[in-house]
């Protein structure tokens, strides 16, 4: 597999992150794409600050260019914008990871017009319209370049209280591989996949029975990692006979049930 200095034909690719402000999957991604020799446009939104001193702390520790762009993705203005300014900085676009994401739980009797409205807008809007903007900067440049979306694992199996969250993280799968289509045939070199993560990164207050209850809900007993799925992304960019794919890394929780239900089948 080549490098990302082979497959885009650049001494230091270009990465915008949507949602990688503030400590989380978004800024971990970021963090190792820079490792790897990208130049980074780090987006926030309410964590700009937080983005600001992640900014400052890359560039003494891997030596690359990193900008901050800011916007609240809910305003469909905002991530085109966002585009624009890393492409007029740098002058190309050869990867963008669709990080950002709202979610909270709210009971199904509890959901407002308004509040399916805000998810899809920033969870479903907001990718599809940075991807196509980066999208067809991508199909100017001879190397192409590639996008990845971050779904969600429970898409296939959705757990309670997140009835409005669901479908537009749903979305973002049929999102991927229409775009796949749509840029490729565009540009052969221009790629658009998905990852779907597991339970990764829990946040510091998470009981040990919540932990030991999701390591438990997967196929390999234990909790995931934010490297891993940067690891997944630095894959997805790196091979160029990659497109239109989904792919699940939550540990074969999304074809594990943890039920016991086998154990007392007869198959004889």
């Amino acid at each position: 597999m080549s490098s990302l200095q082979d497959v885009f034909q650049c001494e230091s690719p270009v990465a915008l992150i949507t949602g990688s402000g503030s400590r989380r999957v978004g800024r971990v991604i970021a963090e190792h794409l820079a490792r790897l020799g990208c130049r980074i446009a780090l987006h926030a939104n309410t964590s700009v600050h937080e983005a600001q001193q992640a900014a400052e702390s890359m560039i003494r520790e891997f030596h690359v260019d990193v900008m901050v762009a800011s916007g609240d993705l809910e305003d469909p203005s905002v991530p085109e914008r966002i585009v624009a300014e890393v492409h007029a900085r740098f002058g190309r676009m050869d990867v963008l990871v669709n990080s950002a994401a709202i979610w909270h739980p709210t009971p199904l009797e509890q959901i407002t017009a308004e509040e399916l409205l805000r998810y899809y807008r920033v969870n479903t809007m907001a990718p599809f319209l940075a991807a196509r903007a980066a999208g067809m900067i991508m199909v100017g440049q001879p190397a192409g370049g590639s996008i990845v979306n971050l779904g969600d694992w429970a898409t296939c199996r959705p757990y309670l209280d997140h009835a409005a969250y669901f479908p537009s993280k749903g979305a973002i799968e049929v999102m991927t591989r229409s775009l796949a289509v749509e840029l490729g045939s565009r540009h052969p070199q221009v790629r658009v996949n998905c990852i779907q993560p597991g339970p990764v990164l829990l946040t510091e207050d998470a009981s040990p029975q919540h932990r030991r209850a999701l390591e438990n809900s997967t196929l390999v007993g234990r909790v995931g990692t934010a490297e891993q799925v940067a690891s997944a992304v630095q894959f997805l960019c790196e091979n160029a006979f990659v497109t239109g794919v989904c792919l699940p890394v939550d540990g074969g929780r999304s074809i594990y049930a943890p039920d016991g239900l086998q154990a007392g089948l007869n198959t004889g």
